[in-house]
């Protein structure tokens, strides 16, 4: 097998001429643009593959969508796939709707840990909380109620979950809208949440595909606004094998288990915007990846017309071609573009299709289709429904309360994701006699817990980071009042200093006999859209903000039983105080959403076994061997983010430079002080008994053969007169319709001066061709190959609870794939096995697949076992792995 750290390549398309205003929108002309060779870039795949009737659990909406989009008119399909503009309905992106069989135009709204922009919903623990629970039946939960409440108030697709970025730099502002940083881990909560929110009756859309690992010049004109003088977004360069071994990972996961829909990311890959990558989009994600859904862009992550749908884009969101111009690369265009023939009729019906079967398929119906009982722009009662133009005032906030009993299980979740790091004996909490609070972390935010848009500012507790994938707040327990409660029941003094530098009444209280010191405090990022205190968005550095360094240790120095309990979007720096001995315990309590104290309090009293870390925690920000590129690096073109680590981030990086399976204390600058996996319980357990149990397959076949012909559904009229704007109908200022300006030419029509070339002239090879198409080697299901799902070993293994407390163990299977280049180790298995007993042994048994045994190649682009030779390991953590057997193949 080749090592390919090589790039692959792209095309790349630009746009050359100005927009033309107009009541409906104009043509966006495009041509080609020579690539400069010193510039990473891949090879074109096209066309775009079509969906497989036969394609496992898709068949049965296959059948419904054909049965719909063949009663469609071009305009109507023209709706269905483009937005009608920022503002532009109640939702913060909808498509166009079709009336006249009763359809209204769908609803899609973030987020991924509960709705944005709404109100009487919950606010479910963040991502990367939940990926700290290990719990495959809570990542799936989760999905369940937030997709409820997504269904009953009208949303049709929720934007969320999230497994890009996956978090190859620490300071990434968004790795909180994610998991974990590994892709075994972050592939199987991608899957479990979006079955999750399908079976709540709504379209999850995984996201953001791909290689968006970072906010700094994530779209051109953002960045411009903060001073940075570039013409073109960062250009994420990544070799083959990574993308595969790494960053698509987990969306092959999402894809076997049905996601509805995929958002294409801002950023380009490879210099190519993901949103028209036709490598990434046709190659990878539908033609390997046997992807059936349909591929929605980012908010203005689209940058060209008929070139965005041959290279497999489905939905354009949220329409316009940035907010509020009332101009669309799609809508009018498209409808033009089909009748011209640079956008093959079987292309838009294939688009149309995978929206409709993934909205069959998420149990949607049109005759059953909720009305949307919220506006994204306004919490009265009456307002417009379409807000950009000030039009149509009515009733579109109905207050319906969607959050049931879902603090339940919120409550729950924060608290099985919240993580010891530390702990000499001061957990569990046991009626303190005197127990204070310290830090603004602790208490309320002084504007309310939604007083700042967005979540853009660090005031009061941090219970979710900032950015579109933010939810309202209908609640927030602080764990001051929290910890209050608690004391009341037990009979503690308590009090509570909910300030950061407050320090002469601080030492007066800490410095008090029998007193428990809890020191609050946290670190935010978010999206790159705010900036908070010259955050933009990516973490300028990975220590706590507000002094909360400079906190602990101060209270530290004076308290003998001081805990420390951290709200952050993922790992700081403990290195100067975590080994301190008067710092009794330190948790990691993530983003714990509404429930944040209640939560807290059940891991800090001992009703709750905690969680382990879904990342590293490095002793210096430079131990992660990654970073944000901060500066431009290419003049005014697109910044080059050169991935040049390979798979190596995170643990993979910390065992390359330092590994080890004994968890043995180390002052080593290349060991991690608490490494991925990692987290104490409230017992001890002993590893034993491994067993590996061989299964018969058969050999590995690369899949074979040819697809059907590009299905084409009804016709269309070539007529131009048929499609101008119909006389009966006002143009709302701004909004997106699929309809011409004029019939008189297509060059009038367009208001485009290059018109008139053809699809052979502006597009690749192959872009239009609609004939049966070799299958791809890895591909042939949706999630690949199905032969790389046959269990190939099921290796179990005894746990005995050697300790007093009846707790929770997350035991975790690793597996070394040998050669040159390779991780140590990676995971390849876990699970969490609750309530275990003092004395009591459980199994732990998890499978592997041949997927998980397998490498990239890139020369035969498939799958391989290579020859190393492969080894299993079970512990407690990547780090604490008593238990190892070579894999006999």
């Amino acid at each position: 097998m080749r090592s390919a750290h090589a790039l692959t390549l792209f095309s790349l398309f630009t746009l050359h001429a100005p927009l033309a205003h107009g009541e409906a929108d104009s043509q966006i002309p495009l041509q080609v643009n020579s690539h400069n060779p010193k510039l990473a870039f891949s090879p074109p795949h096209y066309p775009s593959p079509w969906m497989d009737p036969t394609a496992s659990g898709w068949e049965a909406a296959y059948i419904r969508a054909k049965e719909f989009v063949s009663q469609l008119t071009l305009t109507e399909k023209v709706n269905l796939t483009t937005g009608v503009g920022w503002m532009g309905e109640r939702c913060v992106g909808n498509v166009g709707s079709i009336p006249r069989l009763g359809m209204r135009g769908l609803c899609m709204q973030d987020g991924p840990l509960g709705l944005r922009m709404s109100d009487y919903n919950s606010a479910f623990p963040g991502g990367i909380t939940a990926g700290a629970t290990w719990s495959r039946k809570l990542w799936h939960e989760r999905g369940l109620l937030m997709g409820r409440e997504a269904n009953e108030k009208g949303v049709d697709a929720l934007l969320g979950p999230v497994a890009g970025p996956i978090g190859r730099t620490p300071t990434g502002g968004r790795n909180w809208e994610g998991f974990t940083v590994d892709p075994y881990m972050a592939g199987i909560a991608l899957a479990e949440t979006s079955l999750g929110i399908q079976d709540g009756g709504v379209i999850a859309t995984a996201k953001h595909f791909i290689v968006n690992e970072q906010e700094h010049f994530r779209q051109a004109p953002e960045a411009i606004g903060y001073g940075y003088n570039i013409t073109e977004s960062l250009s994420s360069n990544v070799d083959d094998k990574t993308l595969h071994e790494l960053y698509a990972w987990p969306f092959a996961d999402a894809v076997k288990a049905g996601v509805g829909s995929i958002m294409c990311s801002y950023n380009q890959i490879n210099n190519s915007y993901g949103c028209q990558n036709s490598k990434l989009l046709n190659g990878i994600l539908k033609a390997e990846l046997g992807f059936q859904g349909f591929v929605m862009s980012d908010w203005q992550a689209q940058h060209a017309g008929a070139a965005t749908a041959a290279a497999g884009l489905d939905m354009t969101m949220p329409g316009d071609t940035s907010f509020n111009t009332g101009l669309s690369y799609w809508g009018g265009n498209l409808t033009l573009a089909v009748v011209n023939g640079t956008v093959p009729e079987w292309r838009i019906d294939d688009m149309c299709m995978r929206i409709m079967a993934a909205f069959f398929k998420a149990g949607r119906t049109i005759e059953n289709e909720p009305d949307i009982k919220f506006s994204s722009w306004s919490r009265q009662s009456n307002f417009f429904v379409q807000a950009a133009a000030q039009e149509n005032k009515e009733h579109v906030n109905f207050q319906v309360d969607v959050r049931h009993d879902h603090g339940k299980h919120i409550r729950e979740a924060a608290a099985k994701g919240s993580v010891v790091l530390k702990n000499t004996g001061s957990l569990p909490l046991n009626k303190p006699k005197f127990l204070v609070a310290v830090g603004e972390d602790a208490g309320s935010n002084p504007a309310g817990p939604n007083g700042c848009g967005d979540r853009g500012c660090d005031d009061g507790t941090l219970a979710m980071a900032w950015g579109s994938g933010t939810s309202q707040f209908s609640y927030l327990i602080t764990p001051d009042a929290a910890l209050q409660a608690q004391t009341v029941l037990d009979g503690t003094r308590y009090e509570s200093i909910l300030s950061n530098y407050k320090w002469d009444e601080t030492l007066q209280v800490i410095s008090q006999p029998d007193a428990t010191a809890i020191v609050f405090a946290n670190a935010d990022s978010g999206e790159g859209y705010i900036n908070v205190d010259g955050n933009e968005g990516d973490r300028k550095n990975l220590t706590l903000w507000k002094n909360g360094d400079d906190l602990i240790k101060n209270v530290s120095s004076i308290c003998p039983n001081t805990i420390v309990v951290l709200h952050t979007v993922g790992p700081v720096i403990l290195t100067e105080w975590y080994n301190n001995p008067n710092i009794t315990a330190i948790v990691w309590a993530g983003l714990p959403g509404q429930e944040s104290g209640n939560s807290l309090v059940d891991l800090l009293y001992g009703k709750v076994s905690g969680g382990r870390s879904p990342f590293t925690w490095g002793r210096s920000l430079g131990s992660y061997g990654t970073n944000v590129l901060y500066k431009p690096n290419n003049g005014r073109g697109a910044p080059q983010d050169d991935f040049s680590e390979g798979v190596f981030i995170d643990y993979r990086h910390f065992d390359r430079k330092f590994a080890s399976t004994e968890r043995k204390a180390s002052k080593d600058k290349n060991a991690p002080l608490f490494e991925f996996g990692y987290g104490l319980s409230w017992s001890t357990f002993n590893y034993s008994n491994l067993q590996i149990q061989p299964h018969t397959n058969l050999p590995y076949q690369p899949t074979t053969g040819n697809t059907i012909a590009a299905p084409e559904l009804g016709n269309f009229s070539t007529d131009l007169a048929d499609y101008t704007f119909p006389r009966n109908i006002r143009p709302i200022y701004q909004f997106i319709y699929p309809w011409l300006n004029t019939s008189s030419s297509g060059k009038a029509a367009s208001a485009d001066p290059h018109y008139g070339k053809t699809a052979k002239e502006f597009l690749p090879p192959h872009a239009i061709d609609g004939s049966p198409q070799r299958k791809l080697p890895a591909g042939g299901a949706p999630g690949g190959n199905p032969q790389l799902w046959d269990v190939m070993f099921t290796v179990s293994a005894t746990i005995t609870n050697t300790g007093n407390a009846t707790t929770d163990e997350i035991p975790q299977l690793y597996v070394s794939l040998g050669g040159d280049n390779e991780p140590v180790r990676v995971l390849r298995g876990f699970d969490r096995i609750e309530n275990i007993a003092p004395c009591q042994s459980v199994i732990f048994t998890a499978d592997i697949t041949r997927r998980d045994l397998s490498n990239w190649d890139v020369v035969s682009q498939d799958w391989v076992i290579t020859k190393h030779k492969k080894t299993v390991y079970v512990g407690s953590s990547s780090r604490d792995l008593p238990l190892s057997a070579v894999l006999t193949l």
